[in-house]
């Protein structure tokens, strides 16, 4: 990678992104925290099974960097396990040309804590996102047996 480029500009979960015919993005709803609440007489003691269903925004600016570069988002579980990446190759067009991706994040979250989504292009850091994920339970009583 070219230490002039590219450069991150936004990185960011937000729950929709509007983008307008000239290629402008609205983030709606940005985000880096989720509470997974459980209420109820057997309310369970491990979170359960959550879907995370967010936009992963990345806004670039080419710098001197032209063509296709690969970004990879590493995604790494508060337990520390890393899950599969996901891997794209944007178009750099150089200048003060901007590159914007927009994706999904789409998994399954199994366990509160900090996740982090590591973003490398090519081999080298980016930056590190964090997603913080809070299990609220609340045990309530049913109503008395007759």
């Amino acid at each position: 990678m070219d230490t002039t480029g590219p450069f991150l500009n936004v990185a960011a979960f937000c729950e929709n992104v509007i983008e307008d015919k000239s290629g402008v993005l609205s983030l709606i709803r940005l985000v880096d925290r989720l509470t997974v609440s459980s209420h109820g007489p057997s309310a369970p003691e491990e979170m359960p099974p959550t879907p995370l269903n967010w936009f992963l925004v990345l806004a670039f600016k080419s710098g001197s960097a032209r063509g296709s570069v690969q970004v990879t988002i590493q995604p790494e579980l508060p337990s520390g396990i890393r899950l599969e990446p996901i891997k794209l190759t944007p178009y750099f067009e150089g200048g003060n040309r901007g590159c914007n991706i927009v994706t999904r994040i789409n998994i399954m979250l199994r366990e509160s804590g900090l996740y982090w989504f590591r973003i490398l292009v090519g081999d080298a850091l980016a930056t590190q996102i964090p997603l913080e994920v809070i299990y609220s339970r609340m045990v309530i009583p049913g109503p008395p047996s007759a």
